[in-house]
């Protein structure tokens, strides 16, 4: 069995309809709706919070078959600038499907981050990037013991969520989401107003009026 690459789906999205997202917190886009694309929270940004660089790119997808890891390596030569490494690895946790030396190289050809769906090692060294982010469900310090599948730049499911090649991938200390084409272009304008309106809650709860009021409660029953 071998690496099977799949052209990269071609996306209309200009930059500036990508950038609009970049002030967005995960929080923000994930109420926006049920199906919105959070992935599941149980894949972790290294770092604590307050110390994890904030992630926001462009998916590349990978499947791998634990404990084979061939479709990350020749996916170091397709991944560049403003890149994500979406690694499907089937929630595997005996196996790390990359680390140092691979998210070192992906780092160098400009990607911007790496969201493991399995296992991840020498993190103490990933960790320390502040320009790279990392998210992984597993930490191991077994590596791969075969190169010889996967795929690459096909649909995934990554934390319950299908992830598609070119999808908008934002990762925050509170988690991650993976936005289609289509809900990059159609949801800017409701994640906005949705900022508005928590500025709004805050200045109004500063202002001293109370929280019922803010949140425009009906007043609760009193016994």
């Amino acid at each position: 069995m071998t690496v099977t690459i799949h052209s990269a789906p071609r996306s209309d999205l200009t930059p500036a309809e990508v950038e609009a997202w970049r002030s967005v917190p995960v929080a923000i886009a994930v109420d926006l709706a049920r199906d919105i694309g959070q992935i599941d929270p149980a894949i972790r940004p290294l770092n604590p919070p307050g110390r994890q660089p904030a992630l926001f790119g462009r998916a590349v997808t990978v499947s791998c078959e634990p404990p084979d890891f061939g479709a990350v390596v020749h996916a170091l030569d397709i991944v560049g600038p403003g890149d994500v490494l979406m690694i499907a690895a089937a929630g595997n946790a005996e196996f790390a499907m990359i680390g140092e030396i691979l998210g070192g190289h992906v780092r160098n050809r400009g990607g911007v981050g790496i969201v493991c769906d399995g296992a991840v090692r020498d993190v103490a060294t990933l960790a320390t990037w502040p320009d790279f982010s990392v998210f992984a469900r597993f930490v191991t310090p077994r590596g791969p013991a075969s190169a010889e599948r996967g795929s690459i730049n096909a649909p995934v499911v990554i934390g319950g969520r299908l992830v598609t090649p070119g999808d908008l991938v934002i990762g925050d200390d509170d988690g991650l989401v993976a936005l289609s084409p289509a809900t990059v272009r159609s949801r800017i304008a409701d994640a906005r107003e949705k900022q508005a309106r928590e500025a709004g809650w805050i200045e109004s709860l500063a202002s001293g009026r109370g929280a019922i009021e803010t949140f425009g409660l009906a007043a609760a029953k009193t016994r």
